[in-house]
């Protein structure tokens, strides 16, 4: 203390005031270099950027994904000014940090902010350093930096993150700092690696339903779609012709709904579209050239190449595991729909496809997912290991047997949902390409891992056309091969399993309830069922079933599509309209309304008529005639209900006749049904009345006494006329002549008659045979004129 008091009174002030200063910037220097995170000059180093960023910094492209030794790398980006002042001095810097450490590691890197010049490491500057014009607020500026992969400074073979910074002045201070940094991943890797990762990359072609059941009027049945939007998609510079084109140079397995190949083939031909004003006009559809291009580029693509298909219209099967195997008939349609799958791809593409594998939404499994999904014969079942998650310090082989003669095929979680995002961002493509290519190698270099791996991709189901492009460069950032070998989907399901993976499949508890929510509901499944039998009894009558059949079930398969998740509304007016476009075709073939019918007399017919307004014939169908009072009105004999065998040609109608007997006066109620042969009931039933006006013995007795005076009254009028007649004649007219039948001798005593009258009494006249003229009487009729 003494010699500082000392100290003091020896040194003058201005000396002391200048020592302390100094004093106080050595102390803080080690703060300051702390906080700068280097220990060059102060003009050089570049301190943390505050958040949120200054200045924003996105890539646009890296090139070459993946580094040559001897080449050089290409960034290019764009900058955009978010401060309110302006920046002055901009520059752009390349910055390469340490080796990550495994999946891990890259995964804790991805989600840093901020600039740590530790870890981003120093600025490779010089000559690589791009100078900027001045950034005014908003302002934004592109650039491109190059630079030799010999100076990044590279060590030893791994992931590297790579930095791009800008730095500059901005108003809120006046030295040059970082003010914005975007952070990627460079895979290192020169030599091909001795064990090398077999990579297996689903390329799925799905797509939503765009085919109604309902068809033209027409003797072809043209097919009618709901818009012509899967017109957009299968062209060139569709989704879906994206698809083909970036497929057909890639080394993937194709995984392919068949209802999409069959919904394109059917616009190859003649077909309608709905004209969109909510009603059911049509208009003819005008792309059956784009339709036929695509289906020939597809076919090309696949030569040579394993084709998975889905059972017909991609079913989901959590939804028939959680909601539908409680309704009767729903496992039967997915056997049915995983049948059709094998024929259609055959009859369009002209390959063989494997029908061996399912696909649960997501990969997302439970046991019940596992028991419906195999139920129709699939051996595989495509998981994710989100879903069946590994305790293992390294990524395991996708292949894993489940118990029951079944493997889950389980794709990398990572590496699937690689792309999902907004790839319409090229800096957000860029990001997820290098991520995706730094994880390939990563699990590559898993040096606790046995031996070479399998790995699947099993990406989202329907890639927009950005996240399809997106993929494929990435593929193509692997065409070296230099720690990935790419393999098929029936290979890599029959890869050697990892002892320590983990093979039990999780509970129906542990399903992703976010996943839940978006399943068919149970009522959609009991539609389903009616629908079927609805067609089922329908075409048990028709003499041309293929025209009928095919295309409803059909459209009851897409129905239980997985692209209805998260469209709820949509799928309901679908079934809506299945069930009106088939209710429509029944209602075809109908009974004839008629109200009543009277029956006098005890026996009588009863006409019901059948009318079928098909273009095709109808049989195996059955009218069944029943009374409700069969004492009072009964059918065939004595029973109450009749029944009559149905076959009516397209187009018309028949009249069944019906004997029916009565056996008291009064109403009686009827009812006419059409059958099956099966005695399933067809149609509704039609009800009309008969009014039984029957006879009475008394009735009877009342007839017969009036016809019999009505028959004395005739035969007096006659006799009396007669008579009147005789008066008028002489005794010797022409009407005796000798010899006649009554007198041989020509002679007749006196007081007989020929008739046996009264001797008081006038004969009878002989009727006169001579033809009156001017009547056409017949001869010998008397006319009363």
């Amino acid at each position: 203390m003494a010699e500082a008091a000392d100290f003091r009174r020896m040194t003058p002030a201005p000396a002391r005031r200048w020592l302390r200063r100094a004093v106080c910037a050595l102390a803080t220097a080690p703060m300051i270099a702390g906080l700068l995170g280097a220990s060059a000059p102060v003009a050089q180093a570049a301190p943390a950027a505050s958040s949120p960023r200054s200045v924003d910094v996105s890539l646009t492209t890296v090139s070459p994904s993946v580094p040559e030794e001897d080449g050089n790398l290409t960034v290019s980006g764009t900058v955009v000014n978010k401060t309110k002042g302006p920046v002055t001095s901009p520059e752009i810097d390349l910055h390469v940090g340490q080796p990550l450490n495994g999946r891990t590691g890259i995964d804790r890197a991805a989600k840093r902010t901020g600039y740590d010049r530790s870890v981003d490491g120093p600025a490779v500057g010089g000559k690589y350093t791009v100078k900027l014009p001045s950034l005014a607020p908003g302002i934004s500026r592109d650039f491109t930096v190059s630079v030799p992969v010999e100076e990044l400074g590279f060590g030893k073979e791994g992931v590297y993150q790579l930095g791009v910074s800008l730095s500059g002045r901005s108003r809120d201070a006046s030295y040059r700092q970082v003010l914005g940094i975007e952070r990627t991943f460079l895979p290192w890797q020169p030599d091909t690696l001795e064990k090398r990762t077999r990579l297996t990359y689903l390329w799925p072609l799905i797509s939503s339903t765009h085919l109604t059941s309902e068809v033209g009027s027409d003797e072809q049945r043209t097919p009618v779609f709901e818009d012509e939007s899967l017109a957009k998609e299968i062209a060139p510079e569709g989704r879906l012709g994206q698809m083909v084109s970036l497929g057909r140079e890639l080394p993937v397995t194709w995984v392919i709904d068949p209802d999409l190949l069959a919904t394109v083939d059917a616009m190859t031909r003649n077909y309608r579209v709905k004209d969109g004003r909510g009603g059911e006009e049509t208009v003819p559809g005008r792309n059956q050239a784009v339709a036929k291009q695509w289906l020939s580029s597809l076919e090309t693509a696949i030569q040579n190449r394993k084709v998975i298909a889905l059972p017909y219209a991609d079913p989901d099967l959590a939804s028939l595991a959680h909601r539908g195997t409680q309704v009767s008939g729903t496992l039967g349609r997915l056997v049915d729909a995983t049948e059709v799958a094998s024929l259609t791809v055959e009859t369009i593409l002209h390959v063989k496809p494997s029908v061996d594998f399912a696909w649960p939404v997501d990969g997302a499994i439970d046991s019940s997912i596992v028991n419906v999904a195999t139920s129709a014969g699939a051996d595989h079942v495509i998981a994710r290991s989100d879903s069946l998650r590994d305790d293992l310090p390294y990524t395991a082989s996708a292949a894993r047997p489940i118990g029951g003669g079944t493997t889950a095929v389980v794709a990398d979680a990572r590496l699937s949902k690689a792309f999902e995002g907004n790839m319409l961002d090229s800096g957000e493509s860029t990001l997820a390409v290098q991520r995706f290519l730094a994880q390939t190698l990563a699990v590559a270099r898993q040096g606790e891992a046995p031996g070479a791996r399998s790995i699947v991709v099993a990406p989202q189901r329907m890639p927009t056309t950005s996240q399809a492009q997106t993929m494929a460069r990435a593929l193509q950032g692997l065409a070296g091969q230099r720690w990935t070998q790419q393999i098929d989907l029936l290979a890599a399901a029959e890869a050697r399993p990892d002892s320590g993976a983990t093979r039990q499949v999780p509970p129906g508890s542990q399903y992703p309830e976010k996943l839940r929510k978006r399943e068919l509901p149970e009522s959609a499944f009991e539609e389903i069922r009616d629908t079927q039998e609805t067609l089922d009894n329908f075409t048990l009558i028709l003499t041309a079933r293929d025209r009928v059949e095919p295309p409803f079930s059909r459209a009851i398969d897409r129905e239980m599509s997985t692209s209805w998740r998260g469209h709820r509304q949509a799928a309901e007016t679908y079934r809506a309209g299945v069930r009106e476009n088939l209710g429509r075709l029944v209602g075809e073939v109908q009974l004839i309304e008629k109200s009543q019918i009277t029956l006098s007399g005890r026996s009588a017919t009863i006409p019901v008529t059948v009318q079928n307004r098909l273009v095709q014939d109808i049989d195996h169908l059955v009218l069944r005639l029943s009374s409700d009072n069969g004492a009072r009105l009964s059918l065939d004999g004595g029973r109450g209900v009749a029944e009559r065998p149905i076959e009516i040609k397209g187009g018309h109608s028949q009249s069944v006749k019906f004997d029916a007997k009565a056996n008291a006066n009064g109403q009686v109620r009827m009812t006419a049904q059409l059958y099956t042969e099966d005695g399933k009931v067809y149609g509704p039933a039609m009800q009309f009345t008969v009014k039984v006006s029957e006879a009475t013995p008394t009735v009877l007795l009342v007839i017969a006494g009036g016809v019999l005076l009505l028959v004395l009254a005739g035969v007096r009028m006659y006799t009396q006329r007669k008579r009147a007649a005789a008066r008028d004649t002489p005794a010797d007219g022409p009407g005796t002549e000798p010899g006649g039948d009554g007198d041989p001798d020509g002679t007749e005593p006196p007081g007989s008659s020929g008739d046996g009258a009264d001797p008081g009494q006038p004969s009878d006249p002989t009727p006169d045979t001579r033809p009156e003229s001017g009547n056409g009487s017949r001869a010998g009729e008397k006319v009363d004129r």
